[in-house]
């Protein structure tokens, strides 16, 4: 990746920063993803499907809020956009919401090489792209804004300029160019870096417009421009491969994920925003652990699959439900005719 990037500088000129991280990330060859990147324990970095099945039940227990709220329609839909090999959709269908009894979950993912593993059969269904409408259900997108291409600007003086990616001694290198406005109105004091997040604005947008009736839920770590302008830019634009913080964006490009806090002030207004302890809280997670511990309780002497299951609901909760970690994330719901 390193050197076909090299060679597209030295015959056009330095790349813009968003078309650097969609090639790091989803080139079809050299990519992050496409090269055995993911999600996972046997991955790069935890999400909270992966911590285990307890996200999903209650992510069902919304689908079945959201349904009841639209009055029960039949051809429900559930869609998942960076649904990756379909962890959360094995949870979600597993907990049985009422809401895809006659419905649909669709897992949107535009890694082939994910797709291949997702599951499929009755109510599952598999795309690479998000549908361009009338649908009637939810959007899902679980972590995905965060690794969504970005352009980045650097205060210089009293004009922001974008961030490019040139060449220096046969290295990358950052490198500002031209001057541009910033996503949102912000001072450039000097020194200070921003993302602008055009990308994940425009996938919300057309989300939003995807539905007919029903709920777009976004779940991911979040800022504002404002905040992460006084911020170091490693405290918000970070990288990860086997479970480790990785180097610079610049460096080994297409071995690990890059990541950027949510800006939520270049996002469409959601009609709520929680953290992610708050919302599982909304929606039932003290029940399902509760009924866990019954059935620990119950079935413990036996050992049998039951009982291990509702035991690690406990912990599951507690990873998921922790300020410091998962618990923190901001979760961001618009909804559409209900």
């Amino acid at each position: 990746m390193a050197g076909r990037l090299a060679d597209r500088i030295v015959r056009s000129g330095p790349i813009p920063y968003p078309e650097f991280v969609e090639a790091c990330l989803y080139d079809e060859t050299h990519g992050f993803y496409a090269s055995g990147g993911a999600a996972g324990r046997r991955g790069d970095f935890l999400t909270s499907p992966e911590v285990g099945p307890l996200f999903g039940a209650v992510l069902a227990r919304w689908m079945d809020d959201v349904w009841e709220a639209l009055g029960q329609p039949g051809g429900f839909t559930v869609v998942e956009a960076g649904a990756g090999r379909g962890t959360l959709a094995r949870a979600v269908v597993a907990a049985g919401p009422r809401c895809l009894e006659a419905g649909t979950y669709l897992m949107v993912e535009r890694s082939a090489v994910l797709r291949a593993d997702q599951p499929s059969g009755i109510g599952f269904a598999s795309s690479a792209h998000l549908p361009d409408g009338g649908i009637t259900g939810v959007v899902v997108a679980n972590e995905l804004l965060d690794n969504l291409p970005f352009g980045l600007l650097a205060a210089d003086g009293d004009q922001w300029r974008s961030v490019r990616v040139g060449l220096e001694a046969d290295q990358l290198v950052e490198v500002l160019a031209e001057e541009c406005l910033p996503p949102v109105d912000i001072a450039p004091v000097p020194g200070a870096r921003i993302p602008d997040q055009g990308s994940a604005a425009a996938w919300t947008t057309g989300a939003l417009e995807s539905l007919d009736f029903g709920a777009l839920l976004v779940v991911d770590y979040t800022s504002t421009t404002t905040e992460m302008a006084t911020r170091p830019v490693d405290q918000w634009l970070r990288t990860y491969r086997g479970h480790q913080q990785g180097g610079r964006p610049i460096d080994d490009p297409g071995s690990q994920d890059i990541t950027v806090e949510v800006a939520v002030d270049q996002l469409p207004e959601p009609t709520s925003t929680t953290d992610q302890a708050t919302f599982l809280a909304a929606h039932g997670i003290d029940d399902l652990v509760a009924e866990g511990r019954q059935t620990w309780t119950e079935q413990a002497t036996t050992g049998d699959l039951a009982a291990v299951r509702g035991r690690s609901r406990i912990v599951e909760a507690e990873a998921l439900r922790d300020p410091t970690g998962l618990g923190g994330f901001t979760n961001l719901e618009w909804r559409v005719g209900c």
